[in-house]
C-alpha cells in the first residue's frame, strides 16, 4: 500500500490496513515505562521507538496487558474492545531505513518480509510494531506452509489472506459426495484451498474467484506449487461467467463490521456477501446443479443471525435445501475457557448446506 503521510523526520508511514498516522509522535526508548507508554498511546500519541528491539516487543506485551479484557461481555462490546486495543497497540512505532532495514539493536532481518508486502523501498519509513510483527509472522507462515491432511500437501498463505488453520470446512468439502467431476466454481477462494481439494478429488476444472488481488495471487501461487491441472483463479465480484453443476462458497461467517482487510474473511456487515451470493446463485447453477454453502452457526449462537433468517434467505433466492453435512470444531479456541467467545465456540457446529434451485410450480 502506498504511504499515507510523511512524519518522524521525513519517514514515510507504512500500513496495509489503512490506518492513519498519529498526529503527534513522541520519541521513546528503553527507559520508557509501560504505564507511561500506555497513557500516551491511549491519548492518541504515536510512540517512535529508538531502543533495543526485544525491549520494544516486551513493551508492546506490557501495553497489551494494560488494555484489559472483554471476556463475558456482549459480542458488540468485545468487538469495540478489540478495536480500541488495536488502535492503542498500533501506536508503538519502529523505524525502517531504505531497503526495509530495521536499524534497531538486536533487530531481525525483515527485508524480505517487508518487500513481499510493501514492495521495494528506497526511502526511510515508520511502521507500527504490531503490524511489522504480523508481516514477519505472515512471511514465516508463507515459507513454512500449512499442512492440509485432505490434500496430503501444504497450502502457503500470503499476508492479508486468511490461513486455513481451521480444518472443519476443508474436511466437509473433502468428504461430501461430489455431484459432478466436470466443473466447479469456488467463490471467495482465499488461499485456494477448497479449489485444490476439489481438484485433488478429481474435479476436472475448477474456477476459483475472489475480489481481493492478494487472494488471487496467493491462490495462483498455491495452484502452481500443487501442480493440479484445470485450476484457474480469477479476480471477480463473486461469480465467473457462465454456469457450473457445482458451486462452492465458504463466505464470512459473522454479520459484523470488519476492522481490517484480513477480517473481511470472517466478518460480513449485514450479511451482504452471503445475500448477494444467494441472490445470484440460481443464475450460475446449471439445471439440477448443487451448491455447497459452508457456514458456522456461531452467528446464531452470538445472536447476530437466526436460523429462521438464514432459511428465509434461501427461500427468497429461489433455493431449497437438498441435504446438510455437519461437523464439530476441533480448533484450540473451542476448548479454551479463556477465549472471550468460549461459551459459543464450545457449542459451535459448521455445516455444509446442499442447495439447489427450487423447481417451478407445474402449470395448471
Amino acid at each position: 500500500m502506498n504511504p499515507l503521510s510523511i512524519m518522524d523526520g521525513g519517514r514515510r508511514w507504512l500500513t496495509t490496513v489503512g490506518t492513519k498516522p498519529p498526529r503527534t509522535v513522541a520519541a521513546v526508548g528503553d527507559g520508557t515505562t509501560a504505564d507511561e507508554a500506555f497513557r500516551l498511546a491511549a491519548a492518541g500519541t504515536g510512540l517512535a521507538w529508538h531502543g533495543d528491539f526485544p525491549n520494544a516487543r516486551n513493551l508492546l506485551a506490557a501495553m497489551s496487558r494494560r488494555c484489559g479484557t472483554a471476556t463475558g461481555k456482549p459480542f458488540p462490546d468485545q468487538r469495540n474492545h478489540q478495536a480500541r486495543r488495536a488502535r492503542i497497540l498500533g501506536r508503538l512505532l519502529v523505524p525502517l531505513d531504505p531497503g526495509h532495514v530495521l536499524p534497531l539493536r538486536r533487530g531481525p532481518d525483515v527485508r524480505l518480509a517487508c518487500t513481499e508486502v510493501y514492495g521495494p523501498s528506497e526511502t526511510a519509513s515508520l511502521v507500527s510494531l504490531r503490524e511489522l510483527l504480523g508481516v514477519v509472522g505472515a512471511h514465516e507462515w508463507r515459507a513454512k506452509g500449512v499442512e492440509i491432511p485432505a490434500l496430503g500437501a501444504k497450502i502457503h498463505p500470503h499476508h492479508g489472506v486468511f490461513s486455513p488453520v481451521r480444518g472443519e470446512y476443508v474436511d466437509l468439502v473433502a468428504r461430501t459426495p461430489l455431484p459432478t467431476t466436470e466443473l466447479a466454481f469456488d467463490i471467495g477462494t482465499g488461499t485456494g484451498v477448497l479449489a485444490a481439494v476439489l481438484a485433488h478429488r478429481g474435479v476436472e476444472r475448477v474456477v476459483a474467484t475472489d475480489n481481493e488481488p492478494r487472494a488471487i495471487a496467493c491462490a495462483r501461487d498455491n495452484f502452481g506449487r500443487l501442480g493440479f491441472r484445470g485450476l484457474e483463479a480469477l479476480e471477480a465480484d463473486l461469480f465467473p461467467p457462465g454456469r457450473a453443476p457445482l458451486v462452492v462458497c465458504n463466505p464470512p461467517w459473522l454479520p459484523a463490521r470488519a476492522h481490517t482487510p484480513l477480517e473481511r474473511a470472517v466478518y460480513d456487515p449485514g450479511s451482504r456477501m452471503l445475500n448477494a451470493f444467494l441472490d445470484r446463485l440460481p443464475r450460475h447453477l446449471t439445471p439440477g446443479g448443487e451448491s455447497w454453502l459452508i457456514l458456522s452457526d456461531l452467528a446464531e449462537l452470538l445472536g447476530l443471525r437466526t436460523r429462521e433468517e438464514l432459511l428465509r434467505a434461501f427461500e427468497r433466492s429461489g433455493l431449497e435445501v437438498r441435504d446438510r453435512e455437519d461437523i464439530r470444531p476441533r480448533h484450540p479456541k473451542a476448548a479454551d475457557p479463556g477465549d472471550p467467545l468460549h461459551d459459543a465456540r464450545a457449542r459451535e457446529v459448521t455445516s455444509l448446506w446442499k442447495l439447489t434451485t427450487r423447481a417451478a410450480p407445474a402449470p395448471d
